[in-house]
């Protein structure tokens, strides 16, 4: 049974009108409802969440996108003035875009008809051509879903602008809301996008301020003065990006997962409030909202403007979407589905937060996805092997929040990822001729659960079209690269994907270093080698990595310089049937022995 929230934020939105009504030209007062997700990456199935619920801890099953377009029919039926927005990043990350490329993704967004979809870094995976067949599905049902992108520029010709520009991405749209015009300004993160992705060449990336500034001036010189940014430019950025300009009344962002609200009373740690305020150049009211990750909540923020277009209230509310169905252990460790008053008193604690709310599937949806997971079932499913203790996920040591399993945030802390770390040995056991490997972050997308580890596990686990590259280094760019990709970590238009992890290397970070002295104390063992050894300049190694970063992506551009001097093989082992090959050979994964753990101490930035 759906839960009809009885917190209504606007109650019935009787909307304010032009004092003049002859006047067709003067812009009015509007109340708006805005609806919206970001960041689903392929999510498409339900997850689980485990909250610390009437006492206890408890497992829910949460999300997933049939989830996602019940709850998001519910509050526009509720509501009035609505918009639909999806703040990008709707593509990658799991089986569902392995195996269809973006078009199960396509389906589900269509039956919901978003008012607007915003380009995230991760539309670029599969290149230009990707993009396009994947807007081309998206196209193919009757939403007619505006693809915004202001400071993204193919050039004529390419897969996204045989034509003209705009035959695929427009800068903005303009909604007519209750007789008011609303422009919607869609930016992508630049930087990022062009390092961490795979767009062409000759795609543009525009910087993200000043972009987002012209098409605010020139809506506003067309009449438009209620201005929404959708952005995929990360929380902290927009925050700024909400300071610096002119004319801007809400962002709504991706790119970040940055989950808001308040949530501190179930144990999971929000970046801050739902929506978060700030104010303009002008010295008016912005509100920045996002909806956390992989179709796990929907954001409902509230706006209302003055007949000048100034932005005078804003509140909202993140729906954390929940399943009726959940778990408890008991003191032997057993799991058991509370009954009774036990059962109530749960259903007592998620009555009275408007933030938890009990959805049931969408049908249709629900339907739709199960044609797809049927396709999959079989492939998916096969166990190629074992992991005999949780193998945790995290970019960045200390900075938590990545993994889903419980404990991890602790065991990573102080060196970071035991998966990255297991991703790095699985390419160096097959590529064969490398002495060491070397992995970004952001290339390994989830834990490794103690127990089986099916083939769906490892294409979840890396998820992209990559191969496995050999590049000869010498210890000098080896170092090189190494501080790149942590100095492109840690900058706020980089990418903390960027983070390296590797087998047969090791060093210390310590970000309170200079820039390119940061990663240190750099030792190898090969191979063949037992023994660590420090890392000489004057050293030759082959280096394997998988052909993204191996291409100069992500903040690694001594590999693409190396890779131009014609000292890169492309070994054409697909990577995520590299990493299904390791475990099949090796029957067992553990988490590494410290002293093979790639970060062995990291300082963080100074605050």
């Amino acid at each position: 049974m759906i839960r009809q929230s009885a917190w209504v934020l606007i109650p019935a939105l009787v909307l304010a009108g032009c004092s003049d009504s002859d006047d067709d030209d003067r812009n009015g007062a509007l109340s708006l409802n805005i609806l919206h997700i970001n960041d689903h990456h392929s999510h498409l199935e339900a997850g689980s969440q485990t909250l610390e619920i009437a006492g206890k801890e408890t497992e829910f099953e949460t999300g997933g996108f049939a989830r996602v377009a019940s709850k998001l029919a519910e509050r526009e039926a509720a509501l009035d003035n609505v918009l639909k927005l999806h703040a990008g990043d709707a593509i990658t990350g799991t089986l569902y875009f392995t195996s269809f490329e973006g078009e199960a993704d396509a389906d589900l967004m269509n039956q919901v008809c978003f008012d607007a979809f915003a380009l995230g870094n991760h539309e670029f995976d599969r290149g230009d051509e990707g993009l396009k067949d994947f807007l081309d599905q998206l196209a193919s049902g009757s939403c007619n879903t505006p693809v915004l992108a202001a400071n993204v520029k193919p050039a004529i010709g390419t897969p996204l602008a045989p034509t003209a520009q705009d035959d695929y991405i427009q800068p903005y749209t303009v909604k007519e809301v209750d007789g008011e015009k609303v422009g919607i300004i869609g930016i992508d993160i630049a930087n990022k996008t062009k390092n961490s992705s795979s767009p062409l060449d000759s795609t543009e990336f525009l910087d993200e301020t000043a972009t987002a500034q012209a098409m605010i001036d020139e809506l506003e010189a067309d009449g438009v003065d209620k201005i929404i940014l959708l952005t995929h430019y990360q929380y902290q950025n927009d925050l700024a990006l909400a300071e610096a300009l002119s004319g801007v009344d809400v962002i709504i962002g991706g790119d970040s997962h940055t989950l808001l609200g308040d949530f501190d009373a179930y144990d999971i740690n929000a970046a801050g409030p739902y929506p978060t305020e700030r104010t303009n150049a002008d010295g008016d009211r912005v509100c920045v909202a996002q909806a956390w990750q992989y179709s796990q909540v929907v954001g409902e923020l509230a706006v209302e403007w003055d007949a000048d277009g100034r932005v005078t209230r804003c509140e909202g509310v993140p729906h954390l979407l929940l399943s009726d169905s959940f778990v408890r252990e008991d003191a032997n460790e057993d799991e058991y589905e509370p009954a009774g008053e036990e059962r109530q008193a749960i259903l007592a604690a998620i009555d009275a937060d408007p933030q938890l709310s009990l959805v049931t599937e969408d049908a249709s949806v629900a339907a739709s996805l199960a044609g797809y997971t049927a396709q999959l079932d079989t492939f998916r499913n096969k166990v190629v092997g074992t992991a005999t203790e949780d193998l945790c996920l995290e970019r960045i040591p200390g900075t938590g929040g990545r993994s889903e399993i419980a404990g991890c945030d602790e065991a990573t802390a102080a060196r970071g990822g035991h998966i990255p770390n297991l991703v790095a040995q699985a390419f160096l056991f097959l590529s064969k001729d490398a002495d060491v490997s070397i992995q970004n972050a952001g290339g390994v997308r989830t834990d490794i659960a103690q127990g089986s580890i099916t083939i769906g596990d490892a294409y979840t686990l890396l998820p992209f079209a990559n191969t496995l590259v050999d590049l000869t280094m010498t210890g000098a760019e080896i170092r090189q690269v190494l501080n790149e990709a942590v100095d492109f970590a840690h900058t706020p238009d980089g990418s903390s994907g960027a983070y390296p992890y590797a087998a047969g290397l090791r060093w210390d970070v310590d970000m309170t270093r200079a820039a390119g002295e940061r990663l240190f104390n750099i030792e190898v063992k090969g191979r063949d080698d037992s023994d660590w050894r420090a890392l000489a300049d004057s050293d030759t190694l082959k280096v394997v990595t998988n052909s993204f970063t191996g291409g100069g992506r992500d903040g690694y551009v001594t590999f693409g310089t190396v890779t131009d001097d014609g000292r890169a093989v492309d070994t054409f082992l697909d990577y995520a049937q590299s990493f299904v090959d390791y475990v099949e050979a090796k029957g067992t994964l553990s988490r590494p022995a410290l002293d093979e753990m790639s970060t062995q101490s990291y300082t963080a930035p100074a605050q």
